[in-house]
């Protein structure tokens, strides 16, 4: 029984993605856990898209995974459909993702966190922080009043003052009808937060039996797919035989949209917040792409038993009968029922540069923030950022070094520098192209990225730590092995014949398979060498290191360069109004910001070439280095 005298070690808001990410890596830890939610059946649910993953997302969940996250799992064991995004392009673009029950997805992620030691679940609402002297000490709950703890995480998700509309109406609930909390944002502004008013949106959900599929094309399962566990990786996928559609709207769907677009909230300047640039509404798409005679649209089945289908890219807030009008405007969908309609949703979410790259506000000590309340979009984005809290939570509470991950690391520490740095304007995604060092962020090579950090932070058990070390002693004995023999052009002219190339001189298999026609299966296959011990994600991998190594060289010099700026440490108290060289707008945003290093500094939206010039030659000509830089 909780009563206003227990106390945890965390309390973690909200049991979206970010919640149940941070509290169980909290709670493996050894923190004693609180997961305070409304209603704990609701735990991990998807209350949009039924998929994980999907372009940088999946590399996203593989990362999570690597760090002894649960997201990754949950989505193995209740896929749908597997597939590998963007396989035609290059290798630093390819991504994993998931079709997944949207029943049993959040039925297996709490049957998880009832099992694990040190988490307790608990139904509430939080009214309020109990802060003292700028530090958080606990939180005010509706039924359980005071509950105490040394840290907390907010993870509210879209739940802060959301109104829920389509047409002419308006409710205060969020995704599938749930409650919503109409405190919290006023208590953060009082606290000194900035809040913005962000928007996002659902499409229709279809009955399953009332769509006639013969008249759309059928997507399959991929076939180069692997789980997102690094558990399961040489396990094979099965396929389950559950397709997705593709479709397209037409002429008739957007006469009727375009006729109708004065009763969509969205143009009646209803809608205040900023909606997200990557997933805008099929009204929005037709208003603002007059000249497209179609727009894609998806049909993704939500469960396995074949109920309802979710129709990606045709989210809408019109009124239910234009929504029903324009749905039967398209081919195969004649007769379809809808079983829900869609609608936008508004909520309030925090200015995410208030933040420090651990996730932790810079205002009130030991209180952390994650998920979409931090202007994100996506559940991945939300887990990403739900981890990384909850790992620094207990680094913390165990007086541990702060957990960062770099741009070169991880997409996750993209997105939160990217977050902390540059804030926000509408919901942020992850994309590819925000990674400068892409090539190094691969979906196959995730674990190996998360070895070190996982194995010096104890984040997997003994035994998972051995797999990723047995799968980085393959790659790497095999680029030895590739390196150091030697074939003559009388063991590989006929080889290469099929290619219309020979050599008069020994190769080393590495140079020869650095060769674009080249595959490594094709050439081992040839020389007869055995891989049998070698996974097929192993050969790939081999294959990749082998291919771009010039590429990787220069990225690393370049990273390398970058990071004599990180290398500079800055005084989080320095005042750089005193720095006459700065411009206004960046005296106004390091002051804001307080960035640790050079390197953050010039990350900063606003900051530019001539500031950093300007910090330096403070330093040097001031001679002001005890207070302003101090290098390592």
């Amino acid at each position: 029984m909780i009563n206003n005298k227990m106390f945890f070690d965390v309390i973690v808001v909200g049991g979206g993605h970010a919640g149940v990410e941070a509290a169980n890596i909290c709670a493996k830890k050894d923190c004693k856990t609180l997961l305070i939610t409304f209603d704990p059946t609701k735990i991990a649910m998807t209350p949009c898209n039924p998929a994980i993953g999907g372009s940088a997302k999946g590399i996203v969940v593989k990362e999570i995974d690597a760090l002894g996250g649960i997201m990754g799992k949950a989505a193995d064991a209740t896929y749908l459909q597997f597939k590998m995004l963007n396989e035609s392009k290059g290798i630093s673009v390819h991504s994993l993702r998931a079709q997944i029950d949207k029943k049993s997805y959040p039925e297996f992620i709490q049957n998880y966190l009832k099992n694990l030691k040190n988490l307790t679940i608990l139904a509430d609402e939080v009214l309020d922080f109990l802060i003292e002297n700028n530090k958080i000490v606990g939180i005010k709950a509706k039924k359980h009043k005071n509950i105490m703890a040394t840290c907390v995480v907010v993870t509210t998700g879209t739940y802060l003052k959301a109104i829920q509309m389509y047409g002419k109406v308006e409710k205060n609930e969020g995704p599938e009808k749930t409650k919503i909390n109409l405190t919290l944002s006023d208590k953060l502004k009082k606290l000194g937060f900035k809040i913005l008013r962000f928007k996002t949106g659902t499409p229709p959900r279809l009955d399953y039996n009332t769509i006639d599929f013969s008249k759309f094309e059928v997507l399959n399962s991929g076939k180069n797919c692997c789980y997102f566990s690094f558990l399961r990786e040489k396990e094979k996928i099965v396929d389950k035989n559950i397709n997705c559609y593709v479709g397209y709207t037409n002429k008739k769907t957007e006469e009727i949209i375009l006729k109708n677009l004065h009763k969509s909230p969205m143009f009646q300047d209803r809608i205040k917040g900023i909606g997200p640039r990557y997933c805008p509404s099929i009204e929005d798409k037709v208003a603002r792409f007059k000249n497209r005679e179609k727009h894609q649209f998806f049909l993704e089945p939500e469960t396995k038993d074949y109920k309802s289908v979710y129709i990606q890219g045709f989210s809408s807030s019109l009124p239910e009968e234009i929504q029903l009008l324009a749905l039967r405007s398209i081919d195969g969908l004649e007769n379809c029922v809808p079983l829900r309609y869609g609608f936008a949703i508004e909520y309030d979410c925090i200015d995410p540069q208030e933040l420090f790259l651990t996730l932790e506000s810079k205002k009130i000590e030991n209180l952390f923030f994650a998920g979409q309340i931090n202007g994100t979009s996506g559940y991945e984005e939300a887990a990403g950022q739900g981890i990384i809290a909850g790992i620094n939570v207990f680094c913390k509470i165990k007086n541990l070094k702060p957990f960062i991950l770099q741009r070169n690391e991880s997409y996750i520490g993209i997105m939160i520098d990217d977050l902390c740095n540059k804030g926000v304007l509408e919901p942020y995604r992850l994309l590819s192209s925000r990674a400068e060092f892409r090539l190094f962020l691969r979906v196959f090579n995730a674990d190996l990225r998360m070895y070190q950090k996982s194995k010096e932070w104890k984040l997997l058990e003994d035994n998972e730590l051995l797999i990723i070390k047995q799968k980085k002693d393959n790659i790497e004995n095999t680029l030895n092995y590739l390196k150091n023999t030697l074939v003559s052009p009388k063991e590989i002219n006929e080889f290469l014949a099929r290619f219309e190339e020979k050599v008069t001189k020994k190769f080393s298999l590495f140079d020869l398979l650095k060769r674009p026609k080249i595959n490594i299966f094709d050439l081992f296959n040839y020389l007869k060498i055995n891989y049998e011990n070698l996974s097929r994600i192993e050969m790939v991998e081999v294959e990749t290191l082998t291919k771009y190594d010039g590429y990787f060289k220069k990225q690393a010099d370049e990273w390398e360069r970058m990071q004599k700026f990180e290398k500079f440490k800055l005084n989080k108290n320095f005042d750089y109004y005193k720095v006459n060289n700065l411009s206004i707008e960046a005296k106004e945003k390091l002051t804001k910001i307080k960035p640790e290093t050079i390197g953050q500094a010039f990350r900063i939206s606003g900051i530019n070439p001539s500031d950093i010039v300007g910090l330096f030659y403070y330093f040097k000509n001031k001679k002001k280095s005890s207070n302003l830089l101090k290098k390592d």
